[in-house]
């Protein structure tokens, strides 16, 4: 049998499909494995280049075939799928798999080491546990109307709320040992963001290029960690157009006949890292709304666009601004803004 030169592996998380072909693009592997029998069978293979889709685990994986020396490269699942031919399984998934890394102007996703996917669990932790406590705020205003307490929106007004269920006596007593487990609850979800928070900030502080990014206005030091952590090689990149474009910040291309028609942002990419900076953007609009110091092509922009539709902008901008500090290593500063989005556009 021919060497086999590329594999397409789909993974799950006991059976693994493989197609492999040979330098004429021959089908020359077609074998269904479970997990120790993949392994053992790339133990044995001679090195090769290994296709996977970008998923859970993918990066694991990874790892380990580079050990055995294989190439891995990953996938985006969405740049795989048209080279599905027709149906939708394991084996016709493996073969798109292959069929598609052969392609020449192919995107492939960074392999990420054990240390960054911490720091990206790290990440997520943290969503997950704002999430929980933005839903138990919620609950907790809702009971708390149904006995005619209510207070205004915002995190900073739930304490105050909490303390007048506690003083009010005419509340049945089941209510208020509710009410106080729900405290309770909330104030452990607190801590336990508090110490997430204080986690990422000294990973922030330790990253020389995660602090430079903090300069951008809008950006932060959870915007500029989920920037460094979630954007492993930025130089892949070759502008910050297909940066910003990466993250879905760039509007839906629907041109034809010579007629140019952009619609609503794709929203492709990263949700947690383009909300991020969507909310940077957003926070820096109502500061000049409010009478705070702007450039003069955010002015104008609010002019003649919402404020909603600005903060898109400027979000774009911003991750513009982020991917060309991280490829030249420069520090930002207001008065070089021009000069830095020179090109990147």
């Amino acid at each position: 049998m021919e060497q086999i030169t590329r594999i397409g592996m789909d993974t799950s998380k006991h059976i693994f499909q493989l197609h492999g072909v040979t330098a004429a693009e021959e089908p020359a592997l077609r074998k269904k494995l479970r997990r120790k029998e993949m392994v053992r069978f790339f133990e044995k293979l001679a090195p090769t280049v290994i296709a996977i889709e970008a998923c859970g685990a993918s990066h694991h994986w990874a790892r380990l075939l580079q050990s055995f020396g294989h190439s891995v490269k990953l996938i985006a699942p969405q740049l795989v799928k048209p080279y599905v031919k027709r149906g939708k399984n394991d084996t016709a998934d493996a073969e798109a798999l292959c069929e598609a890394t052969s392609r020449p102007t192919m995107r492939f996703v960074p392999v990420k080491t054990a240390e960054q996917q911490a720091a990206l669990m790290l990440v997520g932790v943290r969503d997950r546990l704002i999430r929980n406590r933005t839903q138990l705020a919620n609950a907790i205003r809702g009971y708390a109307a149904e006995f005619g307490l209510t207070a205004a929106r915002g995190k900073a007004h739930l304490d105050p709320l909490l303390e007048r269920i506690q003083a009010d006596e005419s509340l049945p007593a089941l209510a208020r040992e509710l009410f106080a487990a729900q405290a309770k609850e909330y104030a452990q979800l607190q801590a336990q963001i508090d110490e997430v928070d204080a986690r990422l900030m000294s990973w922030h502080r330790a990253d020389e290029c995660s602090r430079r990014l903090a300069k951008i206005p809008g950006v932060g030091p959870i915007g500029a960690v989920l920037l460094k952590m979630k954007t492993p090689e930025p130089e892949l990149f070759r502008s910050g157009r297909q940066f910003a474009a990466w993250i879905g910040l760039t509007p839906k291309d629907h041109s034809t006949a010579g007629k140019v028609r952009l619609g609503v942002i794709t929203r492709a990419g990263d949700e947690g890292l383009r909300s991020v900076l969507v909310v940077g953007a957003t926070a820096v609009i109502q500061h000049v709304r409010r009478g705070g110091r702007s450039s003069p092509w955010l002015t104008e922009l609010l002019k003649r666009k919402s404020p909603k539709l600005a903060a898109v902008a400027l979000a774009n901008k911003m991750a513009r601004i982020a991917w060309k500090l991280m490829v030249t290593g420069e520090n930002y500063t207001a008065k070089s803004t021009p000069a830095a989005l020179a090109g990147v556009a």
